[in-house]
């Protein structure tokens, strides 16, 4: 059926692509075709090129239970990471992080194989990779890639590592799958993961997941520094117990956020 409000220059084929896009919610992270369909008031042909289009376009992606979306919808504004109440949960937490450890820190969420900041408080360091809201890295070579790689189920792990990197970067750590195992089975069972030089030189951080209310792991959290200047030490003595306490708050917050009753209000017409 045609959208309402219709005038001469409207284009429906965008509104609809929207409409599934904004059907996925909090309540609804992933659906069937079916329920993509309902959701966004389309016939089910219609809903699924529409799916298949973003899905090519990497703003969606399906597995065998149905689809989701990738942030990668952060490239079409800050409405992704303002929806899920992300920032504003966080930035405090961020803050008082930086302040106490005088580096930058930053969480990110995986897509695909890499890794895309949707979060950062940065301070003025150089460091020798730029850093900001919607940059992606492969993530296996980051400590935040690490944290949610280790969380992930091995058949899931296999193909979310198959999957090419969009980042345009070639880390300097490419391990085989054993050592590769190997470091994701030491980070899971000791809940965080750390990179030292692995991803480009002078790059060193520390990272802990951030959970939802149910336990899953949505995304990490790191503090980053410069290898020259803050020793491994430094970073795993005084800095990661920091963190840890600050992942533990921020994964609390998130607990909380998923408690509040979310409400629908009808449109007036």
């Amino acid at each position: 059926m045609p959208r309402e409000g219709t005038g001469p220059d409207f284009i429906e084929a965008l509104a609809r692509g929207l409409e599934v896009i904004t059907a996925f919610r909090p309540q609804r992270p992933e659906m069937t075709l079916a329920e993509v369909a309902t959701a966004a008031g389309l016939a089910r042909p219609t809903a699924r090129r529409i799916l298949l289009t973003l899905e090519e376009l990497g703003y969606v992606r399906a597995d065998g239970r149905g689809y989701a979306l990738t942030p990668r919808v952060l490239d079409l504004g800050v409405a992704y990471v303002r929806s899920m109440g992300l920032w504003d949960v966080a930035r405090p937490h961020l803050e008082r992080l930086v302040a106490r450890t005088g580096e930058s820190c930053s969480i990110a969420q995986l897509d695909g194989s890499d890794i895309v900041y949707v979060a950062r408080v940065a301070v003025p360091k150089i460091v020798g990779l730029t850093v900001q809201i919607g940059t992606r890295f492969p993530a296996l070579p980051t400590s935040l890639g690490k944290v949610q790689l280790a969380a992930l189920p091995p058949d899931e792990l296999d193909a979310v590592l198959a999957q090419p990197t969009r980042s345009g970067l070639v880390p300097r750590w490419q391990p085989e799958r054993a050592e590769r195992d190997a470091e994701l089975r030491e980070v899971r069972a000791r809940g965080w993961a750390l990179t030292d030089e692995q991803l480009a030189l002078g790059i060193r951080s520390v990272a802990a997941p951030l959970r939802d209310g149910s336990g899953r792991v949505i995304a990490g959290v790191n503090v980053n520094c410069h290898a020259a200047e803050t020793p491994v030490d430094r970073l795993l003595e005084h800095h990661l117990p920091l963190l840890l306490q600050t992942a533990g708050e921020i994964s609390a917050d998130f607990a909380r956020l998923d408690d509040v009753p979310h409400v629908t209000v009808p449109a007036v017409s």
